[in-house]
């Protein structure tokens, strides 16, 4: 028989965290990854206490977005105890103030009225905007330190958001939720998972796959207008990783059995192999899933070296 030890919660996250302002909020700020990986984006801290007119947001963090290579934002709001209406006054302040992609709602308890507040919200803003409400507990294994537990109450739902629109760039939109949603589909079905994290699927002709790296990552790219399939790294503004396997292009062709576009820009640069496809015909999808899984797993290979 298994030996099994004793799940315990602790209630009182004082105990970790006597201090809101000077014990949780550092804490989270070095700890991004949590917030990160119910995201699905890997978030890279701007600054603590961030200025919005008479008030400071508790965390501003940023993700890169490679369509357009702008930087989006992401607001961390946090609370020690149950949720409060003084709080979500300010989340829709920093909303506004930092033109942020996410607000996050850090809370020990989300009151009913709140989770029900937040999910109008997103349901009634774009597809550019997305609320989190999250609840945090600590829990005991048997005599062990405390460890922290992130539920999710409230996010975003993509597909309500998208298919309420009857614009006509909403049916590219749902096209390109349905390609992604069916890549995430195919590759949890084999050894993928073993190297990579599979996030979600957003209404976007690009999708970013974590290398283990904040410098870089895979990305994926759908292009109906233009007919093409495109995977590659994208590298966020760093000149010298970027030029450091371009000077070893060769190689890097090589394990890929391919001639690649090599691109260096402004704020970030990248290096990618593209194929033909017809993103409007279902029946090209699967070829192209599986041409996708077997080049990140040697662009991952490949890159690591480098890193």
């Amino acid at each position: 028989m298994y030996n099994l030890d004793t799940l315990t919660q602790e209630p009182n996250l004082r105990k970790a965290w006597p201090n809101e302002a000077k014990d949780f909020t550092p804490w989270l700020a070095n700890h991004l990854e949590y917030i990160g990986n119910i995201l699905e984006m890997d978030l890279e801290l701007v600054e603590k206490e961030s200025k919005v007119g008479g008030y400071s947001a508790d965390i501003l963090a940023k993700v890169a977005d490679t369509e357009d290579d702008s930087e989006s934002y992401v607001v961390i709001e946090n609370q020690l105890e149950d949720s409060n209406h003084d709080h979500l006054g300010k989340l829709i302040t920093y909303a506004s103030g930092k033109k942020a992609k996410a607000i996050v709602w850090v809370v020990k308890k989300a009151r009913d009225e709140h989770r029900e507040a937040i999910k109008w919200l997103n349901e009634n803003t774009t597809s550019e905007l997305g609320f989190y409400l999250l609840e945090i507990e600590l829990w005991h294994i048997g005599s062990s330190k405390l460890a922290p537990k992130f539920n999710v109450v409230e996010r975003p739902n993509e597909w309500a958001k998208v298919v309420k629109s009857t614009t006509e760039v909403s049916d590219t939109k749902v096209l390109q939720l349905e390609f992604w949603q069916a890549f995430i589909d195919y590759a949890g079905k084999s050894n993928f998972t073993k190297s990579f994290r599979l996030p979600s699927a957003h209404p976007q002709n690009w999708f970013n796959l974590a290398i283990g790296s904040s410098k870089c990552n895979i990305c994926l790219e759908a292009k109906k207008q233009k007919q093409e399939a495109t995977v590659g790294i994208y590298i966020y503004d760093d000149k010298s990783l970027y030029h450091k396997i371009e000077s070893d292009k060769q190689t890097v062709e090589t394990a890929l059995n391919s001639s690649l576009h090599w691109t260096e820009a402004k704020k970030a640069s990248r290096f990618y192999e593209t194929k033909s496809f017809d993103m409007s015909d279902p029946t090209t999808w699967e070829e192209v899933f599986k041409w996708y899984v077997e080049k990140c797993i040697i662009l991952k290979k490949t890159v690591q070296k480098y890193l």
